[in-house]
């Protein structure tokens, strides 16, 4: 077994996890990912879809071709390999979709997003795959700013204090342009899927602690209505931010936490920035993206330097 950081939580893995970073073994994990027995259905389950079942505090997923697996009590991962499948690709979905679903059966707030560390906060960047959300984080990291989370951030909301978010450090998963349009190549690991150009790169530098959330930013492709640089959403529009960027929204429409969102929505509205940052998709404008985010970061009071 190996043992790895996700989201503030450890979890111990029979299966090598290239995304995640690797910490000592400690007594005991708070999830465990491990080989076994995956059944088709259970008898009591209540949702069946095309490749999936849900019932009570468990829920089956098959991946064709990859991998079927069952999450049980937001604690156990059990994975069972399809023929002639490669580890490197049942380890993808067991470190997105799998550990994703076990945070939502803790009923964590989970949101589509990557985040950075600007002084003693972090600040998340959310959006739907594809919009840049990693590759963003990446440009930050080479500007000074530790890399917090990618992918999926873990949000604590907590009384009286401002929400945090948990950190994993894990490596970031980059296409080779974007690899090469920031000058990191020469940090690119391992190719994530044999088939795509994508590859995990060791970020600069990561923070290792719990940071209150400063602001959140939906990034959008610079087009009509949004014109380069930050837009404000009315309080509507920013709760919907939130609740369109939770990982995987069908999960939890179909876990029956659509009111646990709507609650997390409506305090982070109240207790953080938020808002929408419009940039070219194209790495010629990535120092005007930074450029204008750090300028907004000091009007808010956060620092721009790196703490020690």
């Amino acid at each position: 077994m190996k043992a790895y950081r996700v989201s503030g939580l450890t979890v111990d893995s029979d299966i090598a996890l290239p995304s995640f970073a690797g910490i000592e073994r400690g007594d005991s994990a708070d999830i465990v990912v491990r080989a076994g027995d995956v059944p088709d259905s259970v008898a009591d389950a209540r949702l069946i879809g095309p490749n999936w079942v849900l019932a009570g505090d468990a829920i089956i997923l098959g991946i064709p071709g990859v991998v079927r697996m069952l999450m049980h009590g937001g604690d156990t991962l059990t994975y069972a390999v399809e023929p002639g499948a490669a580890s490197e690709e049942v380890a993808i979905f067991l470190t997105g979709t799998g550990i994703g679903i076990l945070l939502h059966q803790r009923r964590a707030i989970v949101l589509h997003a990557s985040a950075v560390r600007v002084g003693d906060h972090a600040v998340l960047f959310c959006g739907p795959s594809g919009e840049g959300k990693s590759t963003l984080a990446a440009a930050l990291g080479e500007a000074g700013h530790d890399l917090v989370a990618d992918d999926f951030c873990r949000i604590e909301l907590r009384e009286g204090a401002a929400p945090l978010v948990h950190p994993d450090g894990r490596q970031m998963r980059l296409w080779e342009d974007a690899t090469e349009g920031l000058g990191i190549a020469g940090r690119r690991g391992a190719q994530v899927r044999a088939a795509i150009r994508k590859f995990y790169v060791a970020p600069r530098a990561v923070s290792d602690r719990p940071l209150a959330i400063g602001a959140i930013y939906a990034l959008r492709e610079a087009r009509a209505p949004f014109a380069p640089g930050l837009h404000v959403p009315n309080l509507v529009d920013a709760a919907l931010i939130v609740r369109r960027n939770a990982y995987r929204p069908l999960l939890v429409r179909e876990m029956d936490q659509k009111q646990l969102y709507f609650d997390a929505a409506a305090r982070l509205v109240r207790d953080v920035e938020i808002r929408i940052l419009a940039r070219p998709l194209d790495f010629g404008a990535m120092p005007d993206a930074v450029a204008t985010l750090q300028a907004h970061w000091r009007a808010l009071g956060l620092s721009v330097e790196r703490a020690a």
